[in-house]
């Protein structure tokens, strides 16, 4: 091999490093990568979800009116609990970033118990639109539309407070905060998720509660 091919390879190894998470091109490692390309997909199908409901809707000439069903009050104040939630997934972050492994547990427990509170509160909800309003999948579109949309994104959320819970326990046991080779990256990947399912919620909460 020449000199000139040798350092061509070379400049090329230090241009595109490989880690421990997988290749790194430049600040994006393949996990945010990878990350990224499933929350487009994601959003698709959440588009698609609200895109049908806006057909559905504009389409209905006695759409029911959201404030006379839903309790936009108690629907509210779980929209700004699970904003702060983000900002205590930013805190986390952090926290890791620094290799402070008693502050990461507390932002990260703080946003856990954020999603929990959430679904706590969807759950209250659906049950009293259920028992006392009446609403159902079977009811009319405007019931199908919301249980089907808003339970999507709840499982989303599941799914997010399952995930960062595993990330808890394993930063419990110093995976992100001890030793040389720690690394923020798999908190930066979940915090990525979790950002996204809270951008999804105020979506969501603004075309079927408030419009």
């Amino acid at each position: 091999m020449s000199h000139a091919a040798t350092h061509d390879a070379s400049a090329l190894g230090a241009a595109h490093p490989q880690t421990q998470e997988g290749f790194d091109f430049g600040t994006a490692t393949s996990g945010k990568l990878g990350m990224w390309i499933f929350l487009l997909t994601d959003s698709m199908s959440f588009g698609g979800l609200l895109l049908a409901y806006g057909i559905l809707r504009s389409g209905s000439h006695n759409w029911p009116d959201p404030s006379t069903r839903l309790g936009i009050p108690f629907t509210a104040g779980m929209t700004f609990l699970l904003i702060c939630s983000s900002v205590t997934m930013v805190m986390a972050l952090a926290a890791a970033q620094e290799k402070n492994k008693k502050q990461l547990l507390f932002w990260l427990g703080l946003t856990i118990l954020g999603g929990l509170l959430f679904l706590s509160g969807q759950a209250k909800e659906w049950t009293e639109l259920i028992t006392v309003k009446g609403m159902g999948l079977s009811v009319d579109q405007m019931s199908a539309t919301f249980f089907l949309i808003t339970g999507f994104h709840g499982l989303h959320v599941f799914t997010g407070v399952t995930y960062l819970s595993v990330i808890w326990i394993q930063s419990a046991k110093g995976k992100y905060t001890d030793g040389p080779k720690a690394s923020a990256n798999n908190i930066e990947v979940a915090g990525l998720f979790w950002h996204f399912v809270d951008l999804v919620w105020i979506l969501v909460f603004t075309f079927i509660y408030l419009i």
